[in-house]
Order: structure tokens, then C-alpha cells, then sequence
């Protein structure tokens, strides 16, 4: 786990100093990916306006029964833009990263937080080989009512007044508890959002996610956060899910919001333990 003792810049350090780093082709640049432990792969992928950063409080456990492959995103975190800024354009570097990374050509398991799990959806679709299972996370793009969302801005703001208001956005938006926003969650939260340069909005929205399953060939299953704010209602989001996908396991992390794997992190651990189980 993540060491509590430490400053949020030091705890991020730490865990990344033990990754292999690793740099595949994208656009002008590369895709940067990051690989803990050893087995059978786990592939992740973060939300938008977010980084490797947002399974940091899972990396540790997961990679001692799994190879964790966390990548940032096209367009995010150290992550250079694909050639068409388009799903197209992000499928076709990750497929070729993932198989410069793997290189034996066997399918792999992708587990997609929020607009990440709409990117891999996409991937599974134009590149059925590459993927075993795909597990979508706390995802919009299924057609159904957008939560209610509240952000406040910070422009401006200095000291603890800034701080309070970074707190409140990742209540408005991220985590449920107040005390999930800690100071680990409100450290990252601006430096991941300024590197982001992929407006991800408009490759969910309303139902990009709903659109591509049915070319999806692989298993899919899905994890919510019981009290998900921009996709609430996790019995709203299964029915729209299994619309498409009806043999979809769909499994709830009780007390989190939408980012439930930071603020339930051993709860969300379990359900992904027991999705991995399913036969692919």
C-alpha cells in the first residue's frame, strides 16, 4: 500500500520508482505505460483528466497476484495525442503498445475507469484480439441520466481557501465520504487535469459506450460505486448495461463514489477479485 507517513508527492514517487517504465509509439510522441509484479496481465486504464495516478491506492496489492500494466491515456498524463484524436486514432496506439509490451499475442484483461473503460470498449471492438475480458468501471455513454454534478472554480484562489475548493470538487464530482478527499486525492487532482489535452466529454456522451458494445466479443462485466455521482443510480446503469450485455456481472462498492477504487479501495479489490474469477 500506498505509505501513509509519507507526502503526497513522495508517496507518488515511491510507487513509481518501482514500475518498469515503458514508451510505445503515439502521434508525435509515445504512449507511456507503467508495470508492476509479475503473471497474468491486468491492463488499467484511468478516467479523464486523470493519469496512472488513479488506481495508486490498488497498484501495490494487485500486482502481488497480477502483472499491473497502468497506462496514460492518449492525450493524458505523460501521454503524447494519437494521430486523430478520435477513439480510432487511441485504439490504434494502444493495440500496438500493448503488443510491443506483451509481444506473445495472447488476449489480455482490460479494466477501464470511467472514460478509460469507454476507451477500452472501443479497443476491444476494433481489436477483438487483443482483449480477454473488458471490466468498465464507474462509466458514462450508456444513455442514461447524467448525475448531478457541482464544481466550483479555483481560479484565483490562494492557502486554504484553494484547498476548499478542491475538496469540494472531488465531492462534487469523485468521492462520496469527506474524508476520502484527502491530501493524496487534492494533490493530484490539478496536475493531472492541466496535462490533460483530449476533451473526452464528446467520446462518451450520451451513449458511445451503449453504441460499441455489441461489437464487443469479449466478456464484459462491470464494478459501480453505490453512490456514483455523474452515473448514479447503479440499478439504472446494470439494466442499460445488460441491454446489451446480458450475461454482464455487475457488481456494487458499497459506500463509494464514482471513484471507488480510491475511496473503497479493498472493497473494490474484492469485487474485481470476484469478476476475475468468471471464466472468460
Amino acid at each position: 500500500m500506498i505509505d501513509a507517513m509519507l507526502e503526497p508527492p513522495a508517496a507518488i514517487q515511491s510507487l513509481q520508482k518501482r514500475a518498469e517504465r515503458v514508451e510505445t509509439p503515439c502521434g508525435d510522441g509515445t504512449v507511456v505505460w507503467h508495470v508492476w509484479g509479475e503473471g497474468e496481465p491486468l491492463v488499467l486504464a484511468h478516467g479523464a483528466q486523470g493519469s496512472w495516478q488513479h488506481w495508486i491506492r490498488n497498484i501495490e496489492r494487485l500486482s502481488e497476484s497480477r502483472k499491473i500494466i497502468a497506462v496514460d491515456l492518449p492525450g493524458h498524463g505523460e501521454s503524447a495525442l494519437p494521430d486523430t484524436p478520435d477513439h480510432t486514432g487511441i485504439a490504434k496506439a494502444l493495440a500496438e503498445g500493448l503488443a510491443g509490451i506483451l509481444g506473445d499475442g495472447k488476449p489480455t484483461d482490460l479494466c477501464g475507469f470511467s472514460f478509460g473503460g469507454v476507451v477500452f470498449a472501443h479497443l476491444a471492438a476494433f481489436y477483438p484480439d487483443v482483449a480477454r475480458r473488458l471490466i468498465l468501471v464507474g462509466c458514462g455513454g450508456l444513455g442514461t441520466p447524467n448525475g448531478h454534478v457541482t464544481l466550483r472554480s479555483v481560479s484565483g484562489l490562494r492557502g486554504e481557501e484553494r484547498e476548499a475548493a478542491l475538496r469540494a470538487n472531488l465531492l462534487g464530482l469523485m468521492l462520496h465520504h469527506p474524508e476520502s478527499a484527502d491530501a493524496l486525492a487534492v494533490h493530484m487532482l490539478l496536475p493531472n487535469a492541466k496535462r490533460a489535452r483530449l476533451f473526452a466529454a464528446d467520446m462518451v456522451l450520451p451513449d458511445k459506450l451503449l453504441q460499441i458494445l455489441p461489437r464487443v466479443r469479449c466478456r464484459v462485466d462491470a464494478i459501480w460505486g453505490e453512490f456514483d455521482r455523474p452515473h448514479p443510480e447503479p440499478a439504472v446503469q446494470e439494466a442499460a448495461l445488460r441491454s446489451v450485455c446480458p450475461g454482464a456481472q455487475f457488481e456494487v462498492v458499497s459506500g463509494a463514489g464514482h471513484w471507488a477504487m480510491y475511496e473503497r479501495p479493498e472493497a473494490f479489490e474484492h469485487a474485481l477479485a470476484k469478476v476475475l474469477s468468471i471464466p472468460a
